[in-house]
């Protein structure tokens, strides 16, 4: 049976209290997530109705899921390099030790990052995180999760608007290890991205912390600049 975090607590990911064992030869970090529905213009009752007011819309955001991948100073020691794309734009952290977007592969092969959903419109993990965990090198001695909204900013769009959000491990073998739930109310309001979770090594096992840290910014990049090497 998987268990339910809370903010700041720790568990063991090969076993749980009960003394059920997990395959964690692949691991899969699940994010899920709906946006606030917000009240069409023009009102309720019979004219707003009439006249399409009162009718739910989704807005579109787009979230995106990071991962650094940390060494035992805690720090990411790879930072890829800039690629130029087939458009002509440069991109950098390519290939590094961070998961993101425009790097969505290790080069080791032993984590990578799925799709993007824009919406979070239906159920399950709306992106995911795949890792080869007892394949890790290591050098790793962290991964560290974040999430963030694009563009949250510009577009001002919030964690204050984020429903039902969530953090999941699930093992090779498709049990649910552990969940992190976490939805928006006033106090992330303009909050743009959010430290979610991380793996650690303890004691040679991998634990798994729930944080759920959240940030102004909307770049991911600005919460990295504290974890590189000066």
């Amino acid at each position: 049976m998987a268990i339910n975090l809370v903010k700041g607590q720790t568990i063991d990911l090969r076993k749980n209290d009960q003394g059920e064992e997990f395959d964690l030869s692949t691991v899969t970090i699940g994010l899920g997530w709906d946006v606030r529905q917000k009240k069409a213009e023009g009102g309720g009752g019979f004219f707003g109705k009439l006249f399409g007011g009162g009718a739910q819309k989704e807005e579109e955001y787009d979230l995106d899921a990071v991962a650094f991948l940390l060494d035992n100073n805690g720090k990411v020691a790879n930072l890829g390099r800039t690629m130029q794309t087939r458009d002509g734009r440069s991109v950098g952290l390519y290939e590094g030790d961070v998961i993101f977007f425009n790097s969505m592969k290790h080069p080791s092969g032993h984590i990578w990052l799925t799709g993007d959903n824009r919406t979070g419109a239906g159920d399950g993990d709306d992106e995911q995180i795949i890792i080869k965990l007892n394949q890790m090198d290591q050098r790793y001695d962290k991964i560290l999760f974040m999430v963030t909204i694009y563009q949250g900013r510009a577009n001002n769009q919030h964690f204050g608007m984020i429903e039902n959000a969530f953090i999941r491990a699930v093992d090779a073998r498709g049990k649910e290890i552990a969940k992190f739930s976490l939805s928006g109310d006033s106090t992330y309001n303009g909050m743009c991205s959010m430290t979610f979770a991380e793996i650690y090594r303890k004691d040679g096992a991998w634990k798994f912390r729930a944080i759920g840290n959240p940030h102004q910014s909307d770049n991911f990049v600005d919460e990295l600049k504290k974890l590189v090497y000066s």
